[in-house]
Formats: C-alpha cells, sequence, structure tokens
C-alpha cells in the first residue's frame, strides 16, 4: 500500500504533470506533422502510391530547380566558409586593429534579414534603375555593370548573408584553441602559412565542417532571396518550386513528397558530417596553459581590417543607405534631394494600412509568445535531462532537437497539411504561426538552456529539497533566479529569429495574421519600393533596440555566443 501511495504522488505531483503535458504537446507538434508528411508523399486517395512522387519528380523543371538548390548550397558554402573563417581568425588570433568592430559588424549583418538585404540590391543592383549600375554608365562605363536578379546574384546574396554563420562557429572555436602547439611548430622551423595550414585549421576542423553544413542547409531552404530575385529572372529553385505546388489547384501531396528531398539532403549532410569526423579527436592535450599571443600581422594589419570593412560595406552599409534613402523618398530613382525628401511613408505605414501596421504588431507579439514557449519548454526539458529527474528524459531532449534537421519551408509543409484541415482548422490563425515559430526555433532555444543548466551548481537545489522545497519551488527560487542571463540572452536570440522568419510563415499566414516578412514580400511585387524600405526601416530599428537590451543584460556577444 505504501509503495502504491507513493507512485500515486508522484504522479499528482505538479512537476509531473507538466512534464507529461510537454512531452504530449512535443509529440503532437513535432511527430504528428512529420508522420503526416511522409503519409501524404507515399499515400493517395486509394491507399498506397506513387502518384505524388511522380508528381513532384517526374517533370524535368522540378529536377532542375532541385539542381540548382544544391548547386546554391554548395558555392555559397564555399564562399562564406572562405570568408567568414578568416575574418573570425584575424579577429581572435591576430593582432588586427578594430576587433570588437569587426565583430559589431558581423552582428549587424546577422540582425540584417537576407530578404531585406535582397531588397536593398535590388535598388542598388537592378539592371535599369540601380544606383550602382547609372554611376557606372554616368562614369561612361557603357552599358549595365551589375544584374542581381541573376543565378550570380542569388549566389552573392545569400552567401554574403551567411558569412555570420561561418564567423560565429570559427571564432568561438579559435577563441579555444591554445597557442603552444603553434609555438612548437613555429619553433621547429615552421613558416605562419605552414602553422596555420596543418596546426591551427585541423583543430578547428569540426567548427567549420559544421558552420558550412549549416550555411548550405540554410541556403537550400532559403525563400526569400530566390523569390526576388529569381522568380522575376525566370530562376527556380526548391522552395520557390514548393510554392508553385501551392498554386491553383494545390497540390499538397506533390509538395509532401517534394519536402523529402530536403530531409534527404539535410539527412545526407549531417551523416557527411559524421563520416568526415569520424572517431578522431580535436582536443588539445598540453601542459599549463600560457600567455595567448596575438599573431603579428605586420603591414597587413590594416589591410585586414580594411577587407573586413568592405564585406561590412556590401553586406551592411551599402544596403542601410539605399534603404534610408528609399524610406523617406517620393520616388527613390529620384535620389537625394530636399525637394524628393517624405515623411508620408512612415504616415502611411503606422497610420493609414491597416495591414502593414497589424503585421508590425503581429511580428512583435507572435515572436515574442513564441520565444517565450520555446525557452520555456526548453529550459524544462534540459533541467530533466541534465538532473536526470524522468525517464524518457533522452526522447523529449530527441523532440526538441528534431526540428533543426527539418527545413522551415518544409516545417511549414508539415504544419499546413496537420493543423489546417479539421478537426485542428488552424489556418489563418495566430495559434498556428505562433506554434510553427515554436517548433522552429526550439533547437535554439535548447542548445542555449542546456549550456545553461549545466553551469549550475546543483547543491543549492538539492537543500531546497531536503527542506520540503517542491520542483516547481526549485525551478521558481533556484534555476531560474540563477540562470536568468542566459535565459533573457535565449530570448532574445529565438526573438531576432523569429522576427526575420519568412519560409516558415509563407504557407502559414492568413490575411488577418500576416507578419512584416510576408508584408515586405507583397510590397516587392506590386513595386512599392519606398514603403517596403520604411517598413525595413522600422523592423531594423526594433532589432537594434533588442540587440541593444540584449547587451545590456546578457552580455556583448550573446548573438555571437556558441555553447
Amino acid at each position: 500500500m505504501a509503495k502504491i501511495a507513493n507512485a500515486t504522488r508522484r504522479l499528482l505531483d505538479p512537476s509531473t504533470i507538466v512534464l507529461a503535458a510537454l512531452a504530449a504537446a512535443l509529440i503532437v507538434l513535432v511527430g504528428l506533422p512529420l508522420f503526416k508528411l511522409v503519409g501524404l508523399s507515399v499515400y493517395g486517395p486509394d491507399g498506397f502510391s506513387f502518384a505524388p512522387m511522380v508528381h513532384a519528380f517526374g517533370e524535368m523543371r522540378h529536377l532542375d530547380a532541385l539542381g540548382r538548390s544544391l548547386f546554391i548550397g554548395l558555392t555559397v558554402a564555399a564562399i562564406s566558409t572562405c570568408v567568414g573563417v578568416p575574418m573570425a581568425w584575424l579577429v581572435s588570433r591576430t593582432n588586427m586593429p578594430g576587433g570588437n568592430f569587426v565583430t559589431l559588424i558581423v552582428v549587424a549583418i546577422f540582425v540584417m534579414p537576407p530578404y531585406l538585404g535582397a531588397v536593398a540590391w535590388m535598388l542598388l543592383a537592378g539592371p535599369n534603375a540601380g544606383w550602382i549600375n547609372r554611376a557606372w554608365v554616368f562614369l561612361g562605363g557603357g552599358e549595365r555593370l551589375l544584374n542581381i536578379y541573376s543565378m550570380e546574384g542569388m549566389i552573392f546574396l545569400i552567401a554574403l548573408y551567411s558569412i555570420p554563420i561561418n564567423f560565429i562557429f570559427a571564432k568561438s572555436a579559435f577563441d579555444v584553441v591554445p597557442t603552444e602547439l603553434e609555438d612548437a611548430a613555429s619553433i621547429l622551423g615552421a613558416s605562419r602559412f605552414v602553422t596555420t595550414l596543418k596546426v591551427t585549421l585541423p583543430m578547428i576542423w569540426p567548427a567549420i565542417l559544421g558552420g558550412a553544413i549549416i550555411v548550405m542547409l540554410e541556403s537550400i531552404t532559403l525563400f526569400g532571396t530566390p523569390a526576388l530575385l529569381g522568380i522575376p529572372a525566370g530562376i527556380t529553385v526548391a522552395t520557390t518550386q514548393l510554392w508553385q505546388f501551392f498554386e491553383f489547384p494545390p497540390r499538397l501531396d506533390a509538395a509532401a513528397a517534394y519536402s523529402m528531398s530536403l530531409i534527404a539532403v539535410t539527412i545526407a549532410m549531417l551523416w557527411l558530417q559524421r563520416r568526415l569526423l569520424g572517431r578522431r579527436g580535436f582536443t588539445a592535450l598540453t601542459g599549463k596553459g600560457g600567455e595567448r599571443r596575438p599573431v603579428d600581422l605586420g603591414r597587413w594589419r590594416w589591410i585586414s581590417l580594411g577587407l573586413c570593412f568592405a564585406v561590412g560595406t556590401l553586406a551592411v552599409f551599402m544596403p542601410l543607405v539605399v534603404l534610408l534613402q528609399a524610406a523617406f523618398a517620393k520616388a527613390w530613382s529620384r535620389g537625394f534631394s530636399l525637394s524628393n525628401l517624405t515623411f508620408k511613408n512612415f504616415d502611411y505605414l503606422l497610420f493609414k494600412n491597416s495591414s502593414a501596421l497589424g503585421s508590425i504588431w503581429n511580428t512583435v507579439w507572435f515572436s515574442g509568445v513564441a520565444a517565450t514557449a520555446a525557452v520555456a519548454a526548453a529550459l524544462i526539458v534540459a533541467y530533466v535531462q541534465a538532473r536526470r529527474l524522468a525517464p524518457g528524459a533522452t526522447l523529449l531532449q530527441f523532440l526538441c532537437m528534431v526540428p533543426v534537421a527539418i527545413p522551415g519551408i518544409v516545417l511549414a509543409v508539415a504544419f499546413y497539411a496537420t493543423f489546417a484541415p479539421p478537426p485542428f482548422s488552424l489556418y489563418g490563425t495566430a495559434a498556428m504561426l505562433i506554434l510553427a515559430f515554436t517548433i522552429r526555433s526550439l533547437p535554439i532555444a535548447f542548445i542555449n538552456a542546456a549550456a545553461t543548466v549545466k553551469s549550475l551548481n546543483p547543491e543549492m537545489e538539492d537543500a531546497v529539497r531536503i527542506l520540503g522545497g517542491s520542483r516547481a519551488v526549485v525551478m521558481r527560487k533556484v534555476v531560474m533566479p540563477l540562470a536568468k542571463g542566459g535565459l533573457i540572452g535565449s530570448w532574445l536570440l529565438v526573438f531576432i529569429a523569429t522576427t526575420r522568419e519568412l519560409s516558415t510563415a509563407i504557407f502559414l499566414t492568413g490575411p488577418k495574421t500576416k507578419v512584416m516578412s510576408i508584408v515586405m514580400l507583397d510590397l516587392s511585387e506590386e513595386g512599392n519600393f519606398e514603403v517596403l524600405a520604411a517598413l525595413g526601416v522600422l523592423l531594423l530599428a526594433a532589432a537594434a533596440i533588442v540587440v541593444l537590451i540584449g547587451q545590456r543584460v546578457a552580455g556583448r556577444d550573446f548573438m555571437l555566443r556558441r555553447p
């Protein structure tokens, strides 16, 4: 009887009920959409069928779109790695001046949504009216210099805004590599180039590979830039092809089957990463750590800073200038003049266009609720897993990390297939978008929460338990106050990432639940670049405020910190 009473008490414990509810929610929100997606791709009205697969892959143009995405992903990963890793090395391991400024540039590139950068470069390098081409013609250069509506233009822009990912991974690894091995190589006569090539880079190989794979997957599944630049040029990639499956008459089964190819690419990349790293170790075994000596670049110090500044100019400064000019202009093509200055674009957005104003509010509160839900769920799972409080904690951890292998646009298709029809009927509701944003950002929140929980000493929690406090009291009185800084940093990171989200929102938004990224896409299709730029400026201003708050609360590098 005593055992039954104890078991009943454990089952009725509030923490057990919360954990069970969380597990059920994760299974429904992560497992059910994936199961539905797989089912749609192999089942028809009459049972098992190859018809969805045939429709998805039976036309050459569909295969061409998939091939272009793979080409873009590989090329972008190579370019951004070749730029991001050297920038990280310069900031972390050399005496290049202005390292903090370069880090600030990388943060600014991270905050700038890729689709907004694409809009800015449409104004800069459009084939007819772009500022660079007009300046080129004015200076006597003949025909246009650049055409951003091209495959090269898409690769350039996607690579430019992927650099922060490679930078974050590489810098985190460079910061912990000891200098003793490099000193030993130098003493043995190795040049600086040979030392970097044969000692330093091999030690951070996992970070370089991980960053390159994530950039490749993000590039393949990116929607905004290909939609803005590729569709007008007649260039279709996998994500825009998925979008076309939803045109009338919508073919959800074909979209689900086509999504399988993106999941297959993701699984293949993760397998390749494991295969390449194998069981090899990348930990340096050295004696007592000595002073970290930065590499002296000599006369290359300022040249290196100039190259980093050039990256910032292309990714942030030039786009920001042209966006500000367009936002305060009656007609952006008329250039800088007082007669062209106006505030009507902001007046139209904030007081006259209910759709735009509603999108601002929707973006803020959808992102806020999704960030709160993701961080709360991640904290509970990370705590239970770290303290081994319940069986099945590993399964919960797996469910939290599964979305990292699901491209955003595939997640959107899966959510649409699962929760749009009855009995859920959530299409066009705020709940649909908030749940999708929460699941999409769950891996980021969990990685940060797990690192935060691991840094906590469990002795204070044990003391509260000995004194009779419940797990809920432990979480409220001990864990959350001690982990406050890390949790706020995680919340801000998820909030910013969610405000940039376009690929997940594109299939799930309804007339009353449009977010800023969707409204920008609509304005781009209408050719209303002045209002679009004004909306982009508002989004960047809000992101900048959030970043400043985050740096104040969670530290200057909270966005670039990798646990």
